[in-house]
């Protein structure tokens, strides 16, 4: 099953509810995109490439529920709805992205009549849900020549099925050595507050029969530090154009340690949310969430009554800390500047190709 997907017998967004997960499996079903912006916010939904694609999902939905009787009237509502789901979480490109290309759609001037629009925003949600797919494979494979056969790898936050649409971005990385046979053993990062480690990780590597051992977040330092680390993955929400990379709090951190002990930094990024536009990580938004997250553990208390707390929920990566970034066009070294906006420009004009089948490992 798809993380998230749209079903045409009753025309509503689907998605798995991760906020359940890895207790109960529940599948959240909306018609109204106003609905579809709180499950971004309310991270039913979560991970960059997933955000993106359940945003397209909600503009083909706002257009099917509009009242409007002409296209000028509906294209004025798109506006309206892009505003309510480009507000739900700020950090993620993914989702500016989609909503952004959904209006490019409705704009187009040879659509003839609102049935038109409505059809070729839906057909164009679901080509952004397909290519994300397939493209996260390519990634994944592309990722997996950086791992060897007996690898331990260290991964924070979650970055599987559960982040995109299908297969994964740093997870998918994993998943494709896991393929091509190689034996490879993960630690995974419980990623407080909201423990997307050891709910959504942990499951997805159990489901799959992946080797792993759930850590403390604390206790990566100590296993890079004494040599039980061969490489470092994880997924990025936005990364600037000069390659600063921000992803789930806490990940600059493992950067800065991975560094100090030798041991490669491969954020795994579709060129989706590579923001050219921003020339580094300091002009990205940082989410900061309710204090709650913080202070609370599976909505049970952990701290004293009236305190406060802090919770951003990204941190940024400086270039300097990132031996290369794997996208679907290959692997991307400095000078980030030059080579990012060249993986960007050829994905743009199509050059990446899906794969029929997983590549062999011969």
């Amino acid at each position: 099953m798809r993380t998230v997907f749209w079903d045409y017998d009753n025309n509503t967004v689907k998605m798995i509810d991760q906020r359940q997960l890895p207790f109960e499996f529940v599948v959240a079903e909306f018609d109204d995109y106003h609905d579809v912006a709180r499950s971004i916010r309310e991270m039913y939904v979560r991970g960059a490439p997933a955000i993106g694609a359940t945003a397209a999902f909600g503009m083909a939905l706002a257009a099917r529920k509009s009242r409007a009787k002409d296209l000028k009237t509906l294209r004025s509502d798109l506006e309206g709805a892009a505003e309510t789901l480009n507000a739900a979480r700020p950090t993620a490109v993914n989702l500016s992205w989609a909503v952004a290309s959904q209006i490019d759609v409705a704009g187009d001037e040879s659509l003839k009549n609102i049935g038109e629009l409505r059809q070729a925003l839906l057909t164009s949600a679901q080509r952004i849900a397909d290519d994300d797919v397939e493209l996260n494979r390519q990634m994944g494979f592309n990722g997996a020549e950086l791992v060897s056969d007996g690898d331990t790898i260290l991964h924070h936050c979650n970055t599987g099925a559960l982040a995109t649409v299908d297969w994964g971005t740093a997870l998918g990385v994993i998943f494709a050595a896991h393929e091509q046979g190689k034996k490879v053993h993960v630690l995974v990062d419980e990623t407080r507050p909201r423990l997307q480690g050891s709910r959504l990780t942990a499951w997805e590597l159990k489901n799959r029969g992946i080797s792993f051992d759930l850590i403390a977040d604390n206790a990566a330092g100590h296993f890079m530090r004494t040599g039980q680390v061969d490489i470092v993955l994880v997924g990025s929400d936005r990364t600037a154009a000069n390659g600063d990379v921000a992803n789930k709090i806490g990940t600059y951190k493992l950067a800065v340690v991975a560094k100090e002990n030798g041991i490669p930094f491969y954020p795994v990024v579709p060129t989706s949310t590579i923001d050219l536009a921003l020339a580094n990580g300091d002009l990205i938004p940082i989410e900061e969430r309710t204090p709650d997250e913080v202070l609370k553990a599976i909505d049970r208390p952990i701290a004293p009554d009236g305190i406060t707390a802090r919770n951003p929920a990204f941190d940024v990566t400086p270039h300097r800390f990132v031996t290369g970034i794997v996208t679907e066009m290959g692997v991307v070294y400095p000078p980030y500047g030059k080579h990012l906006r060249k993986a960007v420009e050829a994905s743009r004009r199509g050059e990446w190709r899906p794969m029929s089948k997983s590549p062999s490992n011969d």
